[in-house]
């Protein structure tokens, strides 16, 4: 099964065109300025998300409320694991 997904993913990539080097437009070295504050942004974001449901789970432990708090962990990381794709997919565009 998965030697016959890999050998059509292979057929296909000769498919795709290159887009080439190509020139960036005018002004967009500001863009690629906020681009990167956003990435920041979000990254510190995932962070402060990942510690702040660790610590709702240490104090919510007594509680029997782990459960709450680890699908909340859950979340934080489905998350983090999308914005990380997005930035990968970004710098691997430009």
């Amino acid at each position: 099964m998965l030697a016959h997904l890999i050998s059509e993913a292979a057929s296909v990539l000769p498919l795709v065109d290159d887009p080439g080097t190509g020139q960036a437009p005018p002004g967009s070295e500001q863009f690629n300025k906020v681009i990167g504050w956003v990435t920041w942004i979000a990254f510190s974001i995932c962070l402060l998300g990942v510690v702040i449901a660790g610590a709702m789970m240490a104090v919510g432990q007594r509680r029997g409320e782990g459960g709450e708090h680890a699908a909340r962990l859950g979340w934080v990381l489905a998350a983090c694991i999308v914005i990380g794709s997005a930035s990968m997919l970004v710098n691997g565009l430009t």
